[in-house]
């Protein structure tokens, strides 16, 4: 049985060498080298605070206290060497100790937030792969692809949401973005996607799946807050059926010409029936052989760049659309991001759906790395 590291009489002074962080070490070296070529005595001993200052920002509370006892063993080598008096000496390194331990306290709680924001986006992330399942590749006759972002970036989760689901009626999905930001916005989009789920199953008409939404947000949601949703089915071949409570138009994209779907008739948004007393309406698509609908959250049309311009998402889909609807998505998100700088302030979803031609397999290859945009053309 091999020796335990504590009894190893080797294993103190490494474990002291490993946790002492190198660039704070080579800063109050480069301090001491220069009090030796000036002679200046102990001038230069209470910038030697900085070595624990900036260990702080980087290691943790046991790195600190190293570079604060090399800081203070270097300190002494100055003052002695220098013909310092001893009580100014003493309040060089008497500022230099309270440096350190301050500086020690502040890099453990560092630490502690550290493993807190872990912790939370790890719960985070459970949450969003219970709240946003993952969409398979084929689902029913059509290919699809998704790409969501949240804007509290930490956070990994939002208000928008989409589901993608097959039923006895069919394919039916939504896509739909809630007012407001935070854990209200993550409840209330929990609560639409719960009832949509079990609704998509067992209303035989779409309408109704939209009306038992609307039931429910009625009874849960406050007098301003409200749902913006396109909810759609493909009940039977070459129709797409949609309901568009609010939502921005989705973009059709038919023989390489890219066309909003404007509802026949505008409802409002999930939520604020009672206010308008205007019912939904639902409109038919022919949704064919090699189409793609494109569905989307306000987050992507209303992102700015620094010049305070829109994405134009029509254009980045005529420019990205292909034949894998993975790499269109991935390739307009990257647009989107370079477009704002790489830092949404807003939740984006984007949900594609694809109807592959009938010589076709609807079967896609691996799907390219995250942030690599894949071969479309352009």
């Amino acid at each position: 049985m091999s020796q335990a590291p504590d009894h190893d009489p080797d294993h103190w002074p490494r474990r002291l060498v490993a946790a002492m962080p190198v660039l704070p070490i080579l800063i109050i070296s480069g301090f001491v080298l220069v009090d030796l070529v000036s002679g200046s005595g102990t001038t230069w001993v209470p910038l030697l605070a900085t070595g624990p200052a900036l260990a702080a920002t980087t290691g943790g509370p046991r790195g600190v206290l190293c570079v604060g006892l090399v800081a203070a063993v270097l300190g002494v080598s100055l003052g002695i060497r220098g013909g310092a008096e001893g009580s100014e000496l003493a309040v060089a390194l008497a500022a230099l100790l309270v440096v350190t331990l301050a500086c020690g306290a502040g890099s453990a709680l560092r630490m502690r937030r550290e493993r807190v924001l872990a912790a939370v986006r790890s719960v985070a992330e459970a949450a969003q792969h219970a709240l946003l399942q993952p969409v398979p590749a084929t689902i029913g006759p059509f290919q699809v692809a998704v790409r969501y972002s949240a804007a509290a970036a930490e956070a990994r989760i939002g208000g928008d949401l989409y589901a993608l689901v097959s039923t006895p009626y069919g394919v039916r999905l939504i896509v739909g973005d809630v007012r407001g930001k935070g854990l209200p916005a993550v409840g209330t989009a929990a609560l639409v996607l719960g009832v949509f789920r079990e609704a998509a199953h067992d209303e035989p008409d779409l309408l109704d799946v939209v009306a038992r939404i609307e039931r429910s947000l009625a009874r849960n949601l406050g007098s301003d807050d409200f749902v913006t949703a396109v909810v759609a089915g493909y009940p039977r071949e070459g129709q797409l059926e949609m309901v568009n409570c609010g939502h921005a138009a989705p973009l059709l994209v038919r023989d390489s010409v890219v066309v909003p779907v404007d509802p026949d008739r505008p409802a409002p948004p999930l939520g604020l029936r009672s206010l308008s007393g205007d019912a939904p309406a639902l409109h038919v698509l022919p949704f064919t052989d090699g189409d793609q609908l494109l569905l989307y959250t306000d987050g992507v049309t209303e992102a700015r760049n620094h010049d305070r311009e829109f994405y134009p998402l029509a254009e980045g889909l005529a420019r990205h659309t292909c034949d894998e609807p993975v790499d269109t998505v991935t390739a307009l998100h990257a647009e989107l991001q370079a477009h704002v700088g790489g830092r949404l302030h807003d939740d984006a979803a984007l949900l594609l759906l694809r109807m592959p031609a009938t010589a076709e397999t609807p079967v896609r290859s691996e799907a390219p790395e995250p942030g690599r945009v894949g071969s479309c053309p352009s």
